[in-house]
């Protein structure tokens, strides 16, 4: 069948893959190499570093769901990263949002930066800027997560598209934070779709992963031949996990997006926060972009409190949130990401871009929101 809603896509995420015993999960076949029929001869299965049953499952839903042509899954979301930037070479410039995980940000300065690949770093919701910064033609790739991580900027993904398209420039989207539910950004102009698939694929804060995902087949090969050489593939039971996973994303993204709008909205009015970011809250400067790009506001939250001594008050009496790092997943997490997920970036940098000693990250879960909202009221104005 043709023109199947991404809802019922997700369900049978990875169903039908075994047409020998019918099974309705596909199986994890835990398996480093396979049996030739005879001299010359393949199942088209090898060796697993190369091509796994479970993995390919994987990739092909994956393929499928953010409408492109070929999906590679890696041992991490970093190790999806690392593939990308394999793309270019020395003395290639890549035009990157300046308000980046720090993961990201660490891998091109103090990874690639000492084999001539240099990071140029830009306000990818200002679309203006973007196009200055592209009219440099050593720069081969554009580099955008869309909302940023923690500031949730929006860029526009279509106007960048047209902008790298025109130059014949790599357009990279990190999805990690929205999915292909809420937004698929290969519609829009990208070349190639990246996520953390540890985050809201997974979802259950279970397994470790990430997915790189490509409009054209020649460029999924060019990946393929960089994935299969340096080997930081996905394991056969984590394939499965993120399997598992998809097949309630679309439930999950709804009610995570519906509980961080309610705790956006608390937020805002309480006298202790002093800024909300948060797409879906009209009065961000993204809210319009998001709206007309995407189906979802996403389940992240960011907000700064009026003072820096609050925030070991609110992580230390937070009963109903977990204080971990990652997001995404059916738990409630809160970050302090100056000191978490964004240390790598040095503090002047930080401070310029928001990421205080005052902010905080929320990854909103599928609890009940008046739970939520009651342990971040209590934690804010009481403590423990």
């Amino acid at each position: 069948m043709k023109n199947l809603n991404i809802d019922t896509i997700l369900a049978q995420a990875g169903s039908r893959r075994d047409p020998h015993t019918g099974a309705i999960s596909t199986p994890i076949h835990q398996c480093a190499t396979f049996r030739h029929p005879a001299l010359g001869e393949s199942t088209g299965f090898d060796y697993s570093r190369t091509a796994n049953p479970t993995r390919q499952a994987l990739e092909t839903a994956m393929a499928e769901l953010e409408g492109g042509a070929r999906g590679l899954a890696f041992s991490s979301g970093m190790a999806a990263v690392d593939n990308v930037i394999r793309l270019l070479s020395p003395g290639d410039k890549v035009v990157i949002t300046e308000d980046l995980y720090g993961g990201t940000y660490r891998i091109f300065q103090k990874v690639y930066a000492q084999y001539g690949i240099e990071a140029v770093y830009a306000d990818t919701a200002d679309t203006v800027a973007v196009e200055a910064a592209l009219e440099d033609k050593a720069v081969k790739m554009l580099f955008v997560e869309v909302p940023t991580n923690p500031m949730l900027k929006v860029a526009d993904i279509k106007a960048l598209g047209r902008l790298a398209n025109d130059r014949g420039i790599t357009f990279v989207v990190d999805n990690t934070f929205l999915s292909p539910c809420a937004l698929r950004p290969l519609d829009l102009g990208a070349d190639i779709v990246l996520h953390s698939a540890t985050k809201y694929l997974g979802g259950h804060n279970d397994v470790v992963a990430g997915v790189l995902v490509t409009k054209t087949q020649e460029l999924g090969d060019r990946l393929f031949f960089f994935q299969n050489s340096v080997g930081s593939v996905l394991a056969p039971n984590d394939a499965w996990l993120v399997l598992r996973g998809l097949k309630t994303l679309h439930l999950r993204i709804e009610k995570q997006a519906e509980n961080a709008r309610k705790i956006a909205e608390f937020l805002e009015k309480h006298p202790r926060v002093k800024k909300v970011f948060y797409p879906g809250l009209k009065n961000h400067k993204g809210h319009d972009v998001q709206a007309k790009q995407a189906k979802s506001f996403g389940g992240m939250v960011s907000f700064e409190v009026d003072e820096p001594a609050l925030v070991p008050q609110i992580l230390k009496s937070v009963k109903v949130f977990h204080f971990a790092e990652s997001l995404g997943g059916t738990e409630s997490l809160i970050t302090f990401p100056a000191v978490q997920t964004h240390a790598d970036i040095e503090p002047e940098i930080r401070e310029r871009l928001g990421v205080t000693d005052r902010l905080l990250r929320l990854s909103i879960g599928v609890e009940y929101a008046e739970d939520l909202i009651d342990d971040l009221r209590q934690a804010i104005e009481n403590g423990e």
